[in-house]
Parts: C-alpha cells; sequence; structure tokens
C-alpha cells in the first residue's frame, strides 16, 4: 500500500490521554483526523493545511447502548475504493470515483463494538456508522446522533430552516419549501425547528464547505441539521409531529446494519461543490430498472391555468402545445379524476399518443397523514390500492406519475417513498415526488426515480410576490446548494408576461425571457415540466421557442464557471459536443463580467442569446471565441444569458 496516496497513523499518547488516525485524499489536500479523547470521538477537516471543521462529535445512541462517550479505541484498518460508473439521470453521465477508506472500530463500556467508516475523495468526505451483531442482538434502534459540525468561528451561512410540522398547506409540512438566509453569521441560525439539508458555509477566506448526507432508504429515517447551539451543529432526527405524529423518530434496523452517509464536500473555491458527484458515489442501485425509461421535457397545465384547466378540452390544447413543442410528455395533475374521469383519461391517454406525447398523472399520497383532499387520494398510500392502480395505469400507458403530500422525515415515510418507487417499477412507471423531503441518492439508488421538488418551485412564483421578487436570489442559490446534491423538480420556464391563464394583468413575472430559458439548464432535472402556455405559441419568439425544443434534460458534464450564492451564477452543461453556458443575474444592477470558457476553442463560433441586445432578425448574436477563451458578459437585474457552441 502507498502511504504517500493513503495515510493512517496510530498515536497513543498516555499523557494527553487520547488516541488519533488521519487519512488523506488521493490528491493529499484533504485530511481527516479522528481523535479519541476522554473517551469521547471527534473528527476534524483540513484542506490543504487550513482547518475548516474543528473537533466535532461522532457517535451514537441506540437502545442497546450509548456510543457518545466512554468509549475505546480498538483498531482501524485502511484501503481504498475505486469505481466507475454511468448515470443519464445526474449533472455527469460518466463518473470515475477514487477514494482512500478509514475503518475505525470503538468499544463502550459495556463492550459493544461499533465502527466508523470514513471514505475520503479529492474534495469529498463520506462517513457513516456501521453496527455489528451483539452477541446474540440481532436489531436494535437508533435513537439521536452526537454527529455534529464545528466551523471556524468566522464562517458564514447559507441555510433554509426545517418547516414546522404539521404546518402550511392542509397540515403538510414539512416540504422543504422554505425560503433561504445568505451569508449569515452562525449565531443567527436559531431556527427551534433546524435546517434542512443541505447547508452551504463559507469559512471567511478560506473556503467553502457543503454538508448534506445520502443513502437514506426505508431502512432508516431522514435527517437534518439542529440549530446553531453551543458553537456547533448535530445531526437532528424527525420531529415526533411529522407523520401526524405517527411513527418513531428514530431509526429500526436489523443487526448488521449502518446509517446513512454524512457528505461534505471541501473546496477553497465554489467549483467542487456546484460539482461534486459525492451523493452517488457511495451508493449502489438498489433494484435494475424494468425498462429503459425515457427522460425529457412536457408541458402542464396546473401551474398556469390551475385547477380550472382539468377538463378535458384544456387538456387536449396542452397535449397540442407539448405535440407543437416536440416534447416527449404532458403531466395531468390534481382532480383529473373527478373532473375529467377515469375513461375520459384513456380516450386522452389515447389521443395524447397520436400526437407523440406520454402522459404523466398526478396523485395524492395521503392516506391518514395530513389534510391534504385532492384527489385521486387513497391510492398510492397502501400496497394493495397502489398495485391495483398502477396495474390500471400500465395498461392504458401512462408512462409516470407525480405523487404529492408526503408526512415528513421519519422512517415511516421513507418506506412510503420506496415502496412508491418499487412498485412503480414493476409497471414501468417513472416518478416525480412533489411536496416531499430532498432526494438523497435516490437518482443512483432507485432506477425509476426522475426528480423531487424540495424547492420553493414555480407555484409559489404564481401564490406569492414574495416569490416573485426573489426569483433571481434563489436562482443564483440552488446550482451551488439544492440542485447541487440532487436533481430539482422546478417546473419552471414560465414565459407568460403575467402568471395567469389570462396573461393580462397580476402576478407579474420580474425576470426577462432570456432568464427563464437559461433556468432550463440551470435546473438540473431528468424530466423537466415546463410552465408554458399555448398563447405562448404566438406570443414569444420562435427563437426562443426553438431554443427550448432543443435543450436537453439529462446531461454529459457540468462545470462551474463563475458565481457567488445568491447573487449570481455562470454555469457550463455539455451534451455530446455541444456546450451550453447559462447565467442569471440576482444583483440590483447589471452585472458586468468576463469569464473564460475553456471548453470552447478559439475560433469556434458561439449562438449568443443575451438580454439589453440588440440581436439578430434570429434573435441571438453569431461570435466566435477569441484566442484568451474569454468573453465579456453584461446580465441586467433579474436577466440572462445563454450562450450555445
Amino acid at each position: 500500500m502507498n502511504l504517500k496516496y493513503l495515510l493512517i497513523v496510530f498515536l497513543l499518547n498516555s499523557l494527553a490521554g487520547h488516541t488519533q488516525s488521519v487519512v488523506n485524499s488521493p490528491d493529499e489536500n484533504l485530511k481527516v483526523a479522528v481523535i479519541l479523547k476522554n473517551g469521547k470521538p471527534n473528527y476534524t477537516i483540513t484542506y490543504n493545511n487550513t482547518v475548516m471543521l474543528q473537533n466535532s462529535p461522532l457517535g451514537i445512541t441506540t437502545n442497546e447502548g450509548d456510543f457518545t462517550k466512554n468509549m475505546s479505541f480498538i483498531t482501524d484498518s485502511t484501503g481504498t475504493v475505486s469505481k466507475s460508473y454511468k448515470s443519464d439521470k445526474i449533472k455527469q453521465s460518466l463518473v470515475n470515483y477514487e477514494a482512500n477508506t478509514l475503518k475505525i472500530t470503538f468499544e463502550n463500556s459495556d463492550k459493544k463494538q461499533i465502527n466508523v467508516v470514513f471514505q475520503v475523495s479529492n474534495n469529498d468526505v463520506a462517513f457513516r456508522y456501521e453496527i455489528p451483531v451483539w452477541d446474540k442482538t440481532m436489531a436494535c434502534v437508533v435513537e439521536k446522533e452526537a454527529t455534529g459540525f464545528k466551523f471556524p468561528s468566522e464562517t458564514t451561512t447559507f441555510l433554509s430552516p426545517m418547516m414546522e410540522s404539521m404546518g402550511g398547506f392542509a397540515r403538510t409540512a414539512p416540504s422543504y419549501e422554505s425560503s433561504y438566509t445568505a451569508d449569515v453569521p452562525m449565531e443567527s441560525n436559531n431556527s427551534k425547528t433546524g435546517y434542512v439539508f443541505p447547508g452551504l458555509f463559507r469559512v471567511g477566506d478560506n473556503g467553502w464547505v457543503l454538508v448534506s448526507e445520502t443513502g437514506v432508504s426505508s431502512q432508516y429515517c431522514a435527517s437534518h441539521l439542529s440549530n446553531y447551539t453551543n458553537g456547533i451543529y448535530t445531526i437532528d432526527h424527525p420531529d415526533m409531529k411529522n407523520n401526524n405524529g405517527f411513527g418513531s423518530t428514530g431509526a429500526q434496523i436489523g443487526l448488521p446494519g449502518v446509517t446513512p452517509w454524512r457528505t461534505i464536500t471541501v473546496g477553497e473555491t465554489l467549483k467542487p461543490i456546484v460539482e461534486t458527484t459525492i451523493p452517488y458515489s457511495v451508493v449502489d442501485p438498489l433494484y435494475e430498472a424494468s425498462q429503459d425509461y425515457k427522460y425529457g421535457k412536457g408541458t402542464w397545465s396546473w401551474i398556469v391555468w390551475q385547477d380550472n384547466s382539468m377538463n378535458y378540452d384544456d387538456q387536449v390544447k396542452y397535449i397540442d402545445l407539448a405535440a407543437a413543442m416536440n416534447f416527449e410528455y404532458i403531466l395531468i395533475d390534481a382532480w383529473w379524476d373527478k373532473n375529467i374521469g377515469y375513461e375520459s383519461i384513456e380516450a386522452l391517454i389515447k389521443y395524447a399518443k397520436s400526437k407523440g406525447v406520454e402522459v404523466f398523472l398526478w396523485y395524492n399520497s395521503n392516506g391518514g397523514i395530513n389534510d391534504a383532499f385532492m384527489t385521486p387520494k387513497d391510492k398510492m398510500n397502501t400496497s394493495i390500492a397502489r398495485k391495483k392502480e398502477m396495474k390500471w395505469l400500465k395498461k392504458v400507458g401512462v408512462k409516470g406519475l407525480k405523487v404529492d403530500f408526503f408526512g415528513g422525515d421519519k422512517q415511516e415515510t421513507m418506506r412510503l417513498y420506496e415502496d412508491i418507487l418499487s412498485d412503480a417499477n414493476e409497471y414501468g412507471l417513472m416518478i416525480i415526488f412533489h411536496g416531499a423531503t430532498l432526494p438523497r441518492g435516490w437518482e443512483r439508488m432507485y432506477p425509476n426515480f426522475v426528480g423531487s421538488e424540495a424547492v420553493i418551485a414555480s407555484e409559489m412564483l404564481i401564490f406569492t410576490q414574495d416569490a416573485r421578487n426573489k426569483e433571481a436570489f434563489y436562482a443564483a442559490l440552488h446550482p451551488f446548494i439544492r440542485n447541487s446534491v440532487a436533481s430539482m423538480e422546478y417546473g419552471g420556464v414560465l414565459l407568460n408576461k403575467f402568471l395567469n391563464k389570462e396573461n393580462e394583468k397580476g402576478q407579474e413575472r420580474l425576470t426577462s425571457n432570456v432568464f427563464q430559458l437559461a433556468t432550463s439548464v440551470l435546473y438540473q432535472n431528468p424530466v423537466q415540466m415546463f410552465g408554458l402556455t399555448p398563447n405562448n405559441l404566438e406570443d414569444v419568439p420562435q427563437h426562443e421557442l426553438e431554443f427550448l425544443k432543443n435543450v436537453p434534460t439529462t446531461w454529459d458534464e457540468t462545470v462551474f464557471i463563475d458565481g457567488y450564492p445568491g447573487k449570481y451564477i455562470v454555469l457550463a452543461r455539455r451534451k455530446g459536443d455541444t456546450w451550453y453556458i447559462a447565467g442569471i443575474n440576482a444583483h440590483d444592477e447589471t452585472l458586468s463580467i468576463e469569464v473564460k470558457l475553456p471548453m470552447i476553442k478559439a475560433g469556434e463560433k458561439m449562438k449568443i442569446y443575451e438580454d439589453g441586445k440588440k440581436s439578430s432578425d434570429k434573435g441571438f448574436e453569431t461570435k466566435k471565441m477569441k484566442k484568451n477563451q474569454k468573453i465579456k458578459l453584461n446580465i441586467p437585474h433579474n436577466g440572462g444569458v445563454l450562450i450555445m457552441n
């Protein structure tokens, strides 16, 4: 084993009373040290010899024993992980993952052992707890987790508070749809409910840290960050009030068993934060795809035309819109069963197929967890009802479901997510979750999973002035935070000037058309339901419609170009040989920057869609890349830019 690339150091210091083990990343820039001092395990993280996380606690508490104190070091072992995998649903289609590993065994005062396993790749740390069989004990409940994150005092935060359980519309919270604060001191992070994953931290001028979790399945609950207490954030299990108070806040697991992975992405710049694939690299598929699923773009009437559009004639208009745009799908939302009916839906599906358009249908997950009343209801919450419905869905040719209104993060709800996904795969159905938790590695774990909302999405642009005012602010956050760790089903690209059916007054959109087009590239999700309306075929410039007809929804490569969370972002994505570079500006004034685009060779032609400039009759300018591969951009407030080569 080459110690230059994999270093584990045992230091037994009887005077200080501690044991230390160290593991480095393959490039040796990232270092994790695990210290047992006075019976308490802690870890630190440094990057290029700069402390990014100070002594932070490790350990869990189970109903069979406490593994947070009075611990003894038993042994450790080292190794490497090397794997390559393909995925057509995330920000990069081919991932090569190389990591050094450290496995430490601790023992508590009851002589029960537990392992802490670290995988350290360049810019990423992932760790979890492995619980062995204890004598004849083959099961336990993990009641809480001591894992913490202690940042240097100069750190500022970019966080979104966890919503109050059983609050919001029809008592459907938490649904990961709360606002963000940006670049604020840690001392202001006093939300009683804690903060959702992922959380972004700026460690002064030294760099950035993104904290999240991955690998959550039916075998565990989902977690979140606590509020800032005594200089530290810890892992919090779900609130007892989740799921209408039903189900444990802990995790019931068989032994041997494991916890989900805690992931920490570290960089001196934001590039590793935006480009990380760690949520997928430490998990594996849980079952095989029953078929090759087809991703793409779709239309949906509900986002702008709302509930009144759930009728046969309006859905025909949206099917025709999808066909005219060469989109693959239409999403028919809530109330279709009541207002259209099962028999007429079958006729609509046949009509859509005749136009080359496939169908997603909306379902309410509720059967006893909240007050969500939209129908179809009571079809997804039990195995018997679900399989009966899915048998019919397969028979009539539906390709996917959008399932809404989940109950929180308890293990009880994680089982429901997994049951829906697993059953749907048997019937060849893709799944989008709405009113839902953050997906945690699910793109790789579940082959038919194609996105979750878990964000202040396009519907809030319809409902609130605050969301419209902050649209650019949020758009400049998502590539660094929410969309950095998981697909994000936003339902955007709204090209009506007013976000209602009449498109004449009220609910005025404050962002430009180029901004909206840019979000089709910025927001990554393998199935994108865009907020176009039939009138857009006549009132939107043809070059903008042509762009949407051709823009991909799956990508081969993602490259961060420039930006700052909440202020602006310039991001490049590649599909095949074509690069799409998208930028938006949330500053109050025009943003003038010069960026380097190394993916476009000197002399190559570029199409540039830019606000505030007179373009040719084609709607875009054509330029050749300079020798230095730099280009000057002027992006107005709430505006955007798009570059294609």
